[in-house]
């Protein structure tokens, strides 16, 4: 495998989750490894790239601070100046990297040396116009550096405000395609000077002229101003420079833009158009005329974007540019655009938009809700009637338009069109009951939604409409999940819930006249369906839905059969029954249902719940029912006090089902500190001591044959009380812990359970197994359930449980009574495989620091002491073993050097090396010098 293909590998790893990636490592040591590789001149163009992609797409993640920000700058820098000129992606991408770690990691916002140096030379960059200083093959770095000035004005505004004058010449100079580059950098920073004019006080005529005359640095302090897109619209007042300026240059200058604009692609033509209007709404000695010489171009522009923008000018200025005559137009354009053969879908719905929220001179309503404007008329709009071989977003679309259309038309008029649309309606239902496919099911009734929401108050229609839906619902049960869901949309969006009372009425008579043969199986699971639906309509009257369904579990082998799930659908049925209004009317009804199904129906868990619901239906009045089966807002449990007690007012029953939810920490972890000596993986037997020249190291290995051997790392953690709880909790009983891993280096860790926490007592200690897949430093969600003395049970966060790294460190797992020569041949054979076996995954690393003789023997008592292999008399070479499951090792061999305490490592597991030197300079830190050599 090359090089680019362990790159891409890694790569795509951490594109596809960086916080997963990043448990394996650190986000230093990863950019460190990308930063090598850029100035490694070996490798290829094309894997460069791909590692500039990392910062391009995750910045912040790989530089958490500004300073690591321009550090990680400086570097890219480097490489830039370093790649040959022949590699101009690699070039624009590295540009593209800079400008992005610069902005993303605030070193622009800080005004950093970096950024500064950054700035200057991209300038230095655009001014090589018409590429006579580096030929035509530098061209792109050239757009690069104009769109890396454009995107730091972006986020900086006002950063080029007082370089309009030199950017202005550029552009007049610059001949080539980057004309248009040039046009957008020096059209944005113009919007944004003169927005930064706005919220000065007082502006004269020498300051509004020094703006575009401005030739000097970057203007670093505007960019505290915050400036936000502007809120340009009918209803929002527009910040303006004060009248009376004179604009006369300014004038010559957005004429010059707007000539020059038709050279431009459209997407650029409409973002310099968006400025433009900007600008002319900013200062009022511009009058909104200067863009009528572009009107006639945008009408007949076959371009979204440049539409877009075309009535972006309209909303903002409307009369002021647009004439009666223009709007009239301009409309009528829409509406043929709409239907055009060549377009695609997706434009043609956009200029359906655009007709709906097309911005008028003269609104009617300007509420901002979705309206028709008045010159919208059943003429202008005929040839956008729906039909039936349109797209489903395409005639749904139609369908809302002419709603509206024939919604506000004449009488006359109106009735044509919505006969119209009726019998388009009628239609689709033709077709589903024809055996439509699935999306034809869904958009005729997504239509017949937008119909109804309409038209709901004909009542002539809207009957039709329901003997139309029963009818089919009579030979199509698969449509009861639409029917319930157009009942239930109908209903949350109409004031007057009549139409779906009449539907559910309509639904629940079809089914009650059914034959017997159509009641199968899988029909009666669509039915029960319905009238669960039903059941939930105060203004339905239920018995006839009991009758109908004592009579099923009577006549037919449905209770022998013991089907769980047609057993739970009755009894979702019979649920919604028990909270009707009208349950004193069928009360006896209901009670024999029940008790039929508590007696007879072949399955444990259905007659528990009959016979449940038995009880609370004979025991409790209908207020006190409807209490216990209330359901939260959000579809949960109910809230605590929500509940009725069911024996009696003051016994709280109900509360004590509920899991309630701390609003604090209650309960905390404390870890336990224990000698290295003490701990091991519960795994080791004992080994055969006899005979000379035995290979310990294979004896050693042979014990992992043995399954689960050395897997497990045991933690020990006191279980308390946190600080400032409730007294309620002082006294809790029954504690679950249940844990979650936020990686999956480690497997599920089972729940323990604990009989009693007490404050005033002793904690309890709890043992937490961990089996590791790999042994990296992870952290454990705690979360625990647990009750109180008053039988409430509660669920309770624990503070995150953080397991670092010397915490897995277990000793070599052999025998207590193993001889240290035993010991020690382990260790040499371990080390010598790390140095001179698999280079993929073994390591020798060297890791000094100075010390004293003193406090180097305190050192080694304090952290070393379990897991030396070495005698304790020694005091020449120590070495070291820690043991980390499933089946790695670290070694150390610490030896005082004539000016330097040198620690030599070995391990079997290179990519745990960073973490060995994370924690070899943590515990000497007091030391003054500290050097680490891979």
């Amino acid at each position: 495998m090359t090089i680019t293909d362990l790159w891409d590998q890694k790569i795509s790893a951490f594109q596809l989750s960086p916080s997963q990636f990043l448990a394996t490592t650190t986000s230093e040591s990863f950019l460190a490894e990308l930063l090598h590789e850029l100035r490694n001149d070996k490798a290829n163009d094309h894997l460069k790239i791909l590692l500039v992609s990392v910062l391009l797409d995750h910045p912040t993640i790989l530089c958490p601070s500004s300073s690591v920000g321009e550090e990680t700058a400086l570097e890219l820098l480097s490489v830039f100046s370093h790649t040959p000129q022949k590699s101009i992606i690699l070039k624009c991408n590295v540009m593209l990297a800079i400008t992005n770690v610069i902005i993303c990691t605030s070193c622009l916002a800080n005004h950093t040396k970096m950024a500064e140096d950054w700035l200057d030379l991209l300038f230095q960059m655009i001014q090589d116009t018409n590429d006579y200083r580096c030929g035509l093959s530098q061209q792109p770095i050239r757009a690069t550096a104009c769109d890396c000035l454009r995107e730091m004005e972006t986020c900086s505004p006002g950063l080029l405000s007082q370089k309009l004058e030199a950017l202005y010449l550029l552009k007049q100079q610059e001949t080539t395609v980057l004309h248009q580059s040039y046009c957008m950098l020096y059209t944005l920073g113009l919007k944004n000077a003169i927005r930064i004019l706005t919220t000065q006080k007082d502006v004269t005529d020498l300051e509004f002229k020094s703006i575009l005359g401005g030739n000097e640095g970057f203007a670093w302090k505007s960019n505290q101003l915050g400036l936000t897109l502007l809120p340009i619209n009918m209803m929002v007042q527009v910040p303006r420079l004060p009248p009376g300026l004179d604009c006369k240059e300014l004038k010559s200058i957005m004429s010059s833009l707007l000539e020059e604009s038709y050279l431009q692609t459209p997407i650029s033509q409409s973002a310099l158009l968006r400025e433009l209007v900007e600008v002319v709404a900013m200062v009022p000695g511009l009058s909104p005329t200067l863009f009528k010489s572009q009107l006639l171009r945008l009408f007949g522009t076959a371009d979204v974007s440049l539409m877009h923008a075309t009535l972006f000018m309209k909303d903002t200025f409307t009369d002021s540019l647009f004439t009666a005559e223009d709007e009239n137009f301009l409309l009528k354009r829409l509406v043929g655009t709409a239907q055009h053969p060549l377009l695609r879908i997706p434009e043609k719905l956009f200029y359906m938009e655009c007709i709906l929220h097309f911005p008028e001179n003269r609104p009617i309503s300007s509420s901002g809700e979705e309206s028709l404007p008045v010159l919208v008329t059943p003429r202008l709009a005929a040839s956008l009637h729906p039909t039936v071989f349109n797209d489903s977003a395409t005639m749904l679309c139609r369908l809302n338009l002419l709603c509206l259309v024939h919604l506000e038309a004449d009488e006359g008029e109106a009735d044509k069109g919505i006969r119209y649309l009726f019998e388009h309606i009628m239609a689709l239902l033709k077709i589903i009951d024809n055996d439509g496919s699935r999306e034809v099911v869904v958009t005729s009734f997504r239509a017949l939604f937008i119909f109804l929401m309409h038209f709901n108050g004909m009542e002539n229609l809207s009957e039709k409409v329901i003997d139309k839906l029963c009818d089919m619902y009579s030979r199509h049960s698969r449509l009861a999940p639409n029917l319930i869901g157009l009942a239930n949309r109908i209903q949350e969006h109409l004031d007057d819930p009549v139409w779906s009372v009449k539907l559910l009425i309509g639904l629940q008579k079809c089914i009650m006249e059914m034959p017997p043969l159509q009641l199968t199986i899988h029909n009666l699971s669509w039915h029960l369906k319905v009238l669960k639906r039903v059941a939930q309509e105060g203004q339905i009257t239920q018995r006839n839905t009991i009758y109908l369904l004592l009579n099923i579990l009577i006549n037919s082998n449905l209770c022998e059969r013991g089907n769980w799930q047609v057993g739970n659908a009755v009894l979702a049925v019979c649920r919604n029954l028990l909270e009707h209004p009208s349950i004193d009317q069928v009360f006896i009804e209901l009670a024999d249902l029940l008790q039929y199904i508590s007696v007879h129906y072949d399955d444990t868990d259905i007659k528990d719940h009959a016979r449940f619901y038995y009880t609370l239906l004979t025991n409790l009045s209908w207020e006190k029912l409807a209490g216990v089966l209330v359901k939260g807002l959000d579809g949960g449990r109910a809230k605590e006090r929500s509940h009725s007690a069911i024996m009696a007012e003051n016994e709280g029953i109900a509360s004590n089902l509920t899991v309630h939810k701390t609003n604090r920490h209650v309960l905390q972890l404390i870890k336990v500190q224990e000698e290295a000596s003490q701990r091991s993986s519960g795994s080791s037997e004992l080994l055969e001591t006899t005979g000379e020249a035995k290979n310990w190291l294979e004896v050693y290995q042979g014990q992992f044959h043995t399954p689960g051997f050395g897997s497990d790392v045991n933690l020990r953690y006191n279980l308390t009380h946190a600080k400032d709880t409730d007294p309620l909790f002082d006294k809790v009983f029954t504690i679950c812990l249940h844990f979650e891993l936020k990686d999956s280096n480690y497997a599920k860790v089972n729940d323990i359970h604990v009989p009693c926490v007490f404050r005033d007592r002793k904690p309890p200690e709890v043992k937490v197994k961990l089996k590791p897949f790999q042994p990296y430093p992870t952290t454990l969600c705690v979360s625990a359930v647990f009750t109180t003395q008053d039988g409430r049970s509660w669920h309770s966060q624990l503070p995150d449980v953080s397991v670092s790294f010397p915490e897995i460190f277990l000793p070599l797992p052999l025998p207590p009574n193993t001889s240290c020569e035993c010991k020690e041949q382990v260790f040499d054979r371990i080390w010598e495989a790390a140095a001179s076996e698999n280079p993929d995954k073994s390591a020798i690393s060297l890791f000094c620091f100075k010390t004293g003789d003193e406090s180097l023997a305190d050192l080694i008592k304090a952290h070393f002491q379990g897991y030396l292999i070495t005698d304790q008399q020694s005091k020449i070479l120590w070495k070291v073993l820690f043991f980390l499951p499933p089946m790695c090792h670290v070694l150390l061999k610490i030896t005082q050097a004539e000016d330097a305490i040198q620690v030599s490592i070995a391990t079997d597991n290179w990519e745990l090396l960073p973490f060995v030197n994370s924690y070899l300079q943590n515990i000497t830190d007091h030391c003054s010098t500290t050097v680490t050599d891979d």
